[in-house]
């Protein structure tokens, strides 16, 4: 009976273990993203599975060039992968933007809704950056889409 309980202890202390480890890192550091959608082709491809930091903008700007997962301005209840174009203050295809705003295209410019159709996005609405591609296994890859320019 004695080893029961200690069972029970156990795994009651693993589970507060876990909830306090990976709670923390899910809602403020990484979480899950999964591309929908043929607007990133060929850099990230419908189905692939990503790992979003939402550390980084927290101690920086996000750069141009770089991929950016956000909130989608018309519905923030739906996240949207582009890559930036525009930053803060420039003025992209006539649009100057503002001290908060980035504008976004998708690199598969032809498939892609983006900042060509429905503006820029608010600094407020970024989530963060792919950190590391996990699926497809055979795409495995850290800072996925980082050092391409389209």
């Amino acid at each position: 009976m004695d080893e029961n309980k200690e069972n029970k202890s156990d795994l009651l202390s693993f589970i507060i273990i876990t909830i306090l480890i990976v709670l923390p890192i899910r809602l403020y550091v990484a979480q899950p993203f999964v591309v929908s959608g043929a607007s990133m082709v060929p850099t990230f491809e419908n189905g692939d599975y990503l790992i979003v930091d939402e550390l980084t903008y927290q101690f920086r700007d996000p750069r141009k060039n770089e991929v950016l997962i956000f909130r989608y301005p018309k519905d923030p209840s739906k996240y949207y992968i582009k890559r930036i174009i525009g930053l803060p203050g420039e003025t992209i295809n006539g649009l100057k933007l503002g001290i908060d705003e980035y504008y976004v295209e998708g690199d598969n410019r032809g498939a892609s809704s983006d900042s060509r159709s429905w503006g820029p996005v608010a600094k407020k609405l970024v989530v963060g950056r792919p950190i590391i591609r996990l699926f497809p296994l055979d795409s495995l890859d850290l800072l996925p889409g980082a050092g391409i320019e389209i």
